[in-house]
């Protein structure tokens, strides 16, 4: 009965869903979850993880500033965090501001920290400077669109020197002006512009290192059943370019309701189709110089976890492998967050370390982990793909 309400609830749009799901869960209590336990997560062989810090509630977005410091942002928690490393023990928490409102999205420019909170981006000037003395923020637009649902940004600085930015669709499925895109900007705010439209809720985007061209995550919509539809890793090489929400979703799936407005074949389709309800976040190509040369340019995805799912998937971290520029082949590279049905953890973000360590932040516990890599002493070459430990899932890839 329950799944049949919520079924019909969430059609138009899932807010209320998340309202009836609260009540319930004030009413009639929800069990508790698992702590994580780093000897679960499993990884290639001679990859190992550890927790870098656990002193960030609700880590979600990070960016690494000029001197190696690690900025954390949060969405429920209302804070930022700068992260200071410390040579031999866990780095330096500070508080950098609080109070503020869904502060998701941020990003490290020309020695300022930019930081998108739900209605507007703010910057902290010369930021690694003035640690002692955080100076107020500037703000830089004030102009974005107030509806909660979908409503943590996403930012990152391009290639072009320009701040993109999401804006997702403020509904589980709905036909609204301004929303479901990817837009970007001048670094002052001004010339906002749509770079890729269609794009339901991106919570995950980075630059191709050799072609500059742009990839992002995106979470497909709810109530269409267990495997439908796909998460989506995208291309967009150039602008303009439109994917589908809310008329056509992974490329190929027509929907319900809007599908008899506009054919799939007016749409690009997904670089890379991706398991149903993964919730894939943050995304990067590995450009450090710490693993094995395989993973050089590689795609990798934090999958953040299903909630629309009769069992869950996703709470893992997996990896698209990239072919003379074209995704390849899509697989699991660390996984263990999720116990039967228990989520022990949340990956959100992912982040390159000036030694090519990289880093996972968890919103759930609040955790920053370090995932690095040291050749095993019988191994002489880079392990392949079908040579690596047998605990390393490969998953079978939805047609692209």
């Amino acid at each position: 009965m329950i799944a049949d309400i919520l079924r019909r609830m969430a059609m138009r749009d899932s807010l209320s869903v998340v309202a009836f799901i609260f009540v319930f869960s004030c009413s009639f209590g929800v069990a508790a979850q698992t702590e994580p336990d780093i000897a679960a997560i499993r990884l290639p062989t001679g990859f190992t993880i550890e927790i870098w810090s656990d002193e960030v509630p609700n880590a979600r977005s990070m960016t690494l500033g000029a001197n190696g410091t690690v900025f954390v942002s949060t969405r429920r928690d209302g804070r930022v965090y700068a992260l200071v490393p410390r040579s031999g023990a866990k780095p330096t928490v500070l508080t950098l501001a609080e109070k503020l409102k869904m502060p998701n999205g941020i990003a490290f420019y020309d020695g300022d920290l930019y930081v998108a909170e739900n209605h507007r981006i703010i910057r902290y000037n010369d930021i690694e400077a003035n640690f002692d003395e955080i100076p107020k923020p500037e703000v830089v637009i004030d102009s974005l669109p107030t509806e909660s649902h979908h409503g943590w940004r996403y930012i990152d600085f391009g290639p072009d020197g320009k701040l993109y930015i999401s804006i997702g669709a403020p509904c589980n499925l709905c036909e609204r002006d301004g929303f479901a895109n990817i837009s970007r900007m001048n670094a002052d705010g001004s010339g906002q512009e749509i770079v890729a439209q269609g794009v339901r809720n991106s919570v995950g985007f980075a630059w191709q290192p050799l072609s500059g061209e742009l990839w992002f995550t995106d979470n497909g919509r709810d109530m269409l059943g267990d495997d439908v539809p796909p998460g989506e890793l995208n291309h967009a090489p150039r602008i303009g370019m439109h994917f589908g929400f809310p008329y056509c979703h992974g490329g190929d799936i027509a929907d319900p309701e809007f599908g008899a407005q506009r054919g799939c074949q007016e749409f690009a389709v997904p670089a890379q189709k991706l398991d149903a309800h993964v919730a894939p976040l943050g995304m990067l190509f590995y450009s450090g110089d710490m693993f094995p040369d395989e993973y050089t340019g590689q795609v990798f995805i934090a999958e953040h976890g299903s909630w629309n799912r009769s069992a869950k998937v996703g709470y893992r971290v997996s990896l698209v492998r990239m072919v003379r520029g074209e995704a390849a082949g899509y697989e699991v590279f660390a996984d263990g967050w999720l116990q039967g049905e228990e989520a022990a953890g949340r990956p959100v973000d992912l982040l390159v370390l000036e030694d090519g360590s990289m880093l996972v932040s968890d919103d759930k516990n609040g955790i920053v982990y370090r995932i690095s890599y040291s050749r095993p002493l019988d191994e002489g070459v880079a392990l392949l793909p079908d040579e690596r430990d047998a605990e390393h899932v490969v998953m079978e890839s939805p047609a692209k």
